[in-house]
């Protein structure tokens, strides 16, 4: 509903905010925020019940602070009360779909501040000489997953830093009980909760207002939306039955404009008093039962990210209702259409508590503009998320409605093959599976993780508690920061998660990604936990030295036993493959002194060092895994011939690191590491073998030396995805 800019506000003469419609009370209190007036509080909490009109009453408030907004909007008519200073535009970092450490991410580049942690941003927020101006709306839709209450974390590890930081002037759009836990950090001085709900701040003739100008908007063969005085007394009727809530009077009004009959303004119980009024009365006046209804919207209520693609509605509604719901969906549009709205309208509703960034009005749940997203996919989603909670709580086992969804969506996943699913089961049915309590047992296929939505998926595992999850999954979650900070397609997840698995012993995960058709720039070899590399090198043992050696680890056991791994299905062998004398590849890693296995570096003359260069030396098998018992001073590297004619050539950085064909400098490999790069080297052969903080690493480059490039990957401090900008601060 759009508020009439017509009429006069009250007695003083002003017009009321055209977009807003009222509030003036409200509105007088966030100006005097804005503008530091002498007794405002330094931190504003706004809050009220859902479908309160908060999202709207902040974009209206932030039109005035914008300086482009401003300009469309008729100042001079308005309450100076109202109205705040010219000043440069908030900072207004979207939560919506995102988690606490993206919403810091996004404050981060905002501020152009080095630090990616809350304690380490709130320190250099109040090491400026100015205060900062920061608007935080829309907190109840934080988060990737809803099951996993990002919002509490939120407010947690985000708002409640912030807000007790000295020069950082806060206001932020939270949840009722949230929002008396942020309250309740600072002094009463510093903070004001704005309760919409309350009567000090209620605005009931504003709620009359808009219901007379939604009903301007309905049929004009229809006597209360032309009649002046008819339109006065159902509007009025509205407001009174809805109590304050502007969602209940929206979805009233879009009811009774579809199908008016049975309306009495005079008879209260033709009227909805709450959301799930609403939809039983609504149902009825459609001769159709409620029941029905809430069945036919569940799927939606059980919706995550964007909204759901039409195609899954049905199965998902017969998954629910346990029988087939085609007859009812097709003939039941009327019936669901003023409780829907497209994924990825842009249009802000107050009773809709419209979830966009800022005062742009631009949609912030990662929807691609028009009604369409994901590929021209057609997303559906209730009007707003309290009509979700209202189905939700009518079914009678949400779990068991779950596990029935995930296993709808599974089936429609064509031959479980993850690279040919729909991407809203790709990237949310762990999200399912976790309110159904069946997550763990969908953690052990890695086709899912790679081809799965970082984000969403390390939001759902971390929801679960560390000790139901399997091995595999913990090796995800350990992996999650690398790929949501390097942004990296499923290719190159695949590539990260096949390392990841060989590091923590899980080769035949590691296997099962070459079986799944991802074209992986590397094959991981080997990968042991060592710690204090300095420097690798790759070399050869000659015949006569190689001939002989024993495989060991640092403690002296032979490879094979330390390792506890197979190659092809065999038992590490450490000594010849033939009778033929040939020279074994190895690694060589300059080590702390003591390491177990180690010898000092070899002196001028071949002998053993007595403390010249600092650290030791240890020799690995290239190949396979397993430590050589061997003399470091006969390990001799590749000539400087044998490189030049080498296929693949390497740059390192700090924490990232690309292979490249040497015939057209194609990029190729890209290894992008979690902990920082502290030595690597890359064979004639096309082995490399990174040591970081955590270990040494070897992969066979797979690529054909004329591969096409592989793309660079962004490899920023920030744990996020990729940043769109800090949306609303040009608001």
């Amino acid at each position: 509903m759009s508020a009439s800019d017509e009429g006069i506000a009250g007695a003083s003469g002003y017009a009321p905010h055209p977009y807003i419609g009222g509030r003036t009370s409200v509105l007088r209190a966030l100006a005097a925020w804005r503008m530091r007036w002498p007794g405002a509080p330094r931190v504003i909490v706004l809050t009220g019940s859902p479908g309160s009109g908060r999202s709207r009453l902040l974009t209206g408030f932030l039109m005035l602070c914008d300086p482009r907004f401003r300009k469309q909007l008729p100042l001079d008519a308005m309450d100076p009360a109202t109205v705040p200073p010219d000043l440069p535009a908030p900072a207004v970092p979207s939560p919506v779909g995102r988690t606490a450490a993206q919403l810091l991410g996004l404050l981060a580049d905002h501020f152009e501040l080095g630090a990616a942690r809350s304690e380490d941003i709130c320190t250099e927020l109040a090491a400026r000489e100015e205060p900062v101006t920061i608007v935080v709306p829309d907190v109840d839709r934080a988060g990737p997953v809803r099951a996993a209450d990002e919002p509490a974390r939120v407010v947690r590890d985000v708002l409640k830093p912030l807000a007790a930081t000295t020069t950082v002037q806060l206001l932020a759009d939270v949840p009722r009980g949230p929002a008396a836990e942020l309250a309740a950090a600072l002094p009463s001085g510093q903070v004001r909760i704005i309760d919409l709900d309350d009567p000090e701040w209620a605005d009931p003739e504003g709620l009359v207002r808009h219901a007379e100008a939604a009903l301007t908007l309905g049929p004009p063969e229809l006597p209360f939306c032309t009649d002046p005085s008819a339109r006065r007394a159902l509007a009025e009727a509205l407001a009174e039955r809805a109590d304050g809530n502007r969602l209940t009077l929206q979805l009233a009004v879009q009811s009774l404009v579809m199908r008016p009959e049975g309306v009495d303004p005079a008879d209260p119980s033709t009227l909805p008093g709450s959301i799930g009024e609403a939809l039983d009365l609504h149902a009825r006046r459609l001769g159709t039962d409620p029941q029905t209804l809430r069945l036919m919207l569940a799927p939606l209520a059980f919706a995550e990210g964007a909204g759901l693609p039409a195609q899954l509605w049905g199965p998902l509604a017969d998954a629910v209702a346990g029988r087939d719901m085609s007859r009812d969906l097709a003939d039941g549009m009327p019936l669901a259409a003023p409780f829907l709205q497209p994924a990825a309208s842009s249009e802000r509703d107050e009773a809709n508590d419209g979830k966009t960034d800022g005062a742009t009005g631009e949609a912030t749940d990662g929807a691609a503009g028009g009604d369409t997203a994901d590929g021209g996919r057609t997303l559906l989603r209730l009007l707003h998320p309290v009509i979700a909670e209202e189905i939700r709580a009518g079914l009678p086992d949400v779990p068991g409605a779950q596990t029935r969804i995930a296993m709808a969506l599974l089936d429609a996943v064509p031959q479980q093959d993850w690279s040919r699913a729909d991407p809203y089961i790709r990237d949310h049915l762990a999200a399912h599976t976790l309110e159904a309590g069946l997550l763990p047992q969908l953690l052990t296929d890695p086709g899912l993780f790679a081809h799965a939505d970082p984000v969403a998926m390390r939001a759902a595992i971390e929801a679960v508690p560390l000790d139901r999850l399997g091995a595999p999954a913990r090796t995800y979650l350990r992996t999650a920061p690398l790929l949501t900070r390097s942004q990296a397609p499923a290719v190159l997840r695949a590539a990260i998660l096949e390392s990841a698995f060989v590091e923590d012993g899980l080769a035949p995960y590691a296997e099962a990604l070459h079986r799944l058709g991802f074209p992986l720039p590397w094959r991981t070899l080997w990968s042991m936990p060592l710690t204090g590399v300095r420097a690798v090198t790759t070399g050869a043992l000659a015949p006569a030295d190689a001939d002989g050696t024993r495989a060991t680890a640092p403690d002296g056991t032979t490879a094979a036993a330390a390792a506890g791994a197979e190659t092809d299905g065999s038992v590490i062998d450490s000594g010849p493959a033939s009778g033929a004398p040939v020279s074994r590849p190895v690694a060589t890693f300059v080590v702390p002194e003591g390491t177990p296995g180690s010898r000092p570096f070899p002196g001028p003359d071949g002998d053993a060092s007595e403390g010249g260069a600092a650290g030791a030396l240890l020799v690995h098998d290239l190949l396979r895994p397993g430590y050589v018992d061997a003399d470091p001073a006969h390990v001799r590297p590749p000539s400087e011939e044998a490189r030049a004619a080498a296929p693949f050539a390497f740059t390192a950085g700090p924490d990232s690191l690309q292979v490249r064909a040497r015939a057209n400098r194609e990029v190729v490999a890209t290894l992008v590491s979690d902990t920082p790069i502290t030595g690597a080297d890359l064979s004639p052969d096309g082995v490399l073998v990174v040591a970081t903080e955590r270990g040494v690493t070897a992969r066979q480059i797979l690529a054909a030396p004329d591969a096409p490039t592989v793309p660079a990957q962004r490899t920023g401090a920030a744990d996020s995805a990729a940043s769109d900008g800090l949306e609303g601060t040009h608001s």
